[in-house]
């Protein structure tokens, strides 16, 4: 198949656009909720250019790939090739945050979910619930928020806390689990913006 120029320099701003919006969104949620991920900017840093290297290297694929196929068979592969970047960049900040410490920036972090959870639910009259790691950080910070009970039943996510009201009318789930996870249909759907993917 002959290559289009003009259409190789779209593909091209496509991917790079993508790229850049997506590191973007990985970086603005890192500072947001996840500053724990990494104990000095260095570090934060390389990891951060060995996954726009990854990033660049999956952007050749996918553009060799769009370029080879029929319109029917790129779509198809374009939609296939975002949902495995998107699982491959949350797979790598997933093994990162499951080895993280938990220290003072971690427990900043429960602070700043606590305060989100109990101003989402619009009381801090609340049952809060965390995994078995996390018990011995959140406990002690329940003393900032009356009427807030911390709940001997543990959970099962990577960290962050599940806020229930007393009343059980009403929960928050803000683990990382439950905020990774809202993240993604917003990348996937960014990304698939930049391809012309539509729903």
């Amino acid at each position: 198949m002959t290559s289009d120029p003009k259409l190789e320099k779209t593909i091209d701003k496509i991917l790079n656009q993508t790229e850049a919006e997506n590191l973007s969104s990985l970086k603005k949620s890192f500072k947001e909720s996840l500053e724990f991920l990494s104990k000095s900017q260095t570090s934060l840093e390389q990891e951060y250019d060995r996954i726009i290297d990854e990033g660049k290297k999956e952007a050749q694929k996918i553009e060799k790939q769009i370029i080879g196929g029929s319109d029917l068979e790129s779509r198809n592969k374009q939609i296939l090739l975002v949902e495995e970047s998107v699982q491959k960049v949350f797979g790598k900040a997933i093994e990162k945050i499951r080895s993280t410490n938990r220290d003072d920036k971690y427990s900043k972090l429960m602070v700043f979910l606590l305060e989100e959870s109990t101003n989402a639910l619009g009381t801090t009259d609340v049952i809060v619930y965390t995994n078995s790691k996390d018990k011995e950080i959140v406990k002690p910070l329940l003393s900032k928020f009356p009427g807030a009970e911390f709940s001997s039943d543990t959970i099962d996510c990577l960290g962050g806390v599940e806020v229930k009201s007393k009343d059980g009318t009403m929960t928050f789930n803000n683990t990382i689990d439950a905020r990774a996870d809202r993240m993604k249909p917003l990348i996937r759907k960014d990304i698939a913006k930049k391809f012309g993917i539509g729903h």
